[in-house]
Formats: C-alpha cells, structure tokens, sequence
C-alpha cells in the first residue's frame, strides 16, 4: 500500500483506513470487505467510484470492521479528456445560444451525483448554504470563477473532484455575487443561524466541562501540564 496504493491518506499508514460501519463506505466496497473473514486473504478486486480495490480484512468488532486496502486509479487518457472538453464545449454553446437553460443542460449531461439533481448547484459543507467564500471553493473553481460575472458560464477546464479524488472536466456558472458588507438577517441569515448554533454549543460544552471537573478526580501527567488546553480548568493552580 505505502508503495502502489493512490489513497495517498490511508497509504502512509500502510493501507488501513480504521473502524468503519457499513454505511461509511460506498456500497460496492462495503459489500466485499464486510464478507471477508480470514486476515491471511485478499479479496478479488473491487470496482469502485474511487478506481479499483483489493481488501485485507484486519478485524471485526459487532456491526464495525478495520480493514486495509490498495487503490488504483483508472488513468484518463487524452483522447478522452479532449472528448469531454468538446462535449461541454458544444454544452455550453447550446446554454449561450439559448438552445438550453443550464438546468437543462447539468440534467442532461452532468455525472456529478452531489450537485445534478440539485441543478447543479454546489453546497458548501461549511456552512451548510450554496453561498463560498473564495477560500471555501475548490481551488481549481476559485480561481476560474474569480473575475466572473453574475451568469456568466466558464470555459470547459479540468479539476480534481474532492469527494471522488478523480480529474473531472467541468464547467461553472456564477449565478450571484454577493459584495463585502456587514452581515444581516436579509442576506446572511442561514450563516447567522449557523454562528449562533455553534456558540451555543460551544457554550454549553464548555459549562458541562467545568462542571464535571469540579466534580471529578483529574490527574495529568507533568510533562502535559503546560501543554495549552481547548478548555481551561484542567491544570489547577
């Protein structure tokens, strides 16, 4: 793993990914790791939307298993990354010339199972909004949307998708711009609620923890105890 395999995360730990249910992995490998049942044996290889598999169960423990793998990726060749820049390249003309409306044009040909039945539209896992921030976008579409204007379509350019790791050919569209202001409910409401959720709840963390450290017996090694803390209260003066 730490020689072949193209997981580049799990492969500095020799292929382990680590205590998963099932449902934290895609099917088709869940469906072969969570069969396998002697750690001596690799299973068959195992298609995949990240490339391809071999598995080596380590163990099981109830419902979760720890298991190793080597992935490969199925390599791009020239020929067909030209064939999909030209396909979006003709997409996009048909969006420009009125021929199609962009919805039209992400159901039709989009492969992109996050966003096409979505219209396309891109959801920012930070804030839980379609709303980023440049520095929230995948660097590959910041830097071509940066100087965009609103429902503007880009040309066909190539990235590497962050939930699959493969290299994609896409194309973006700006659908609004929003400039640097002071926040307000009007226009910022669901990153508002999202700020106020989470201090709440770091509040409350904070107040359950300084409560059970009254309550409780803590000892901490001396050579950890000018380490700094998320929390305060664990070192007593």
């Amino acid at each position: 793993a730490r020689l072949y395999s193209e997981d580049t995360e799990s492969a500095k730990r020799g292929g382990e990914l680590g205590f998963m249910g099932k449902g934290q992995l895609v099917p088709e490998f869940a469906n072969v790791a969570f069969n396998l049942t002697d750690p001596k044996r690799v299973s068959r290889v195992v298609e995949s939307e990240f490339g391809f598999h071999i598995i080596q169960l380590i163990e099981k423990r109830g419902d979760r298993i720890n298991c190793r793998h080597i992935l490969m990726k199925p390599k791009i060749s020239l020929v067909d990354k030209q064939k999909a820049i030209h396909t979006l390249d003709s997409v996009t003309n048909q969006i420009r010339g009125d021929k199609m409306t962009f919805e039209q044009g992400v159901m039709y040909f989009s492969q992109d199972k996050n966003t096409a039945m979505n219209a396309g539209l891109m959801l920012n896992q930070r804030s839980g909004t379609s709303k980023f921030e440049y520095q929230d976008l995948p660097q590959e579409v910041a830097k071509v949307v940066y100087g965009m204007n609103v429902s503007e379509i880009s040309k066909p350019f190539t990235m590497i998708d962050p939930t699959s790791n493969k290299e994609v050919v896409a194309v973006v569209k700006v659908k609004s711009k929003v400039e640097n202001h002071q926040a307000n409910l009007i226009d910022d409401y669901q990153l508002l609620k999202n700020f106020y959720e989470e201090t709440e709840k770091n509040n409350f963390l904070k107040s359950w923890i300084a409560k059970k450290q009254k309550e409780t017996y803590i000892s901490i090694d001396p050579a950890w105890q000018n380490c700094k803390f998320q929390y305060p209260g664990w070192v007593k003066e």
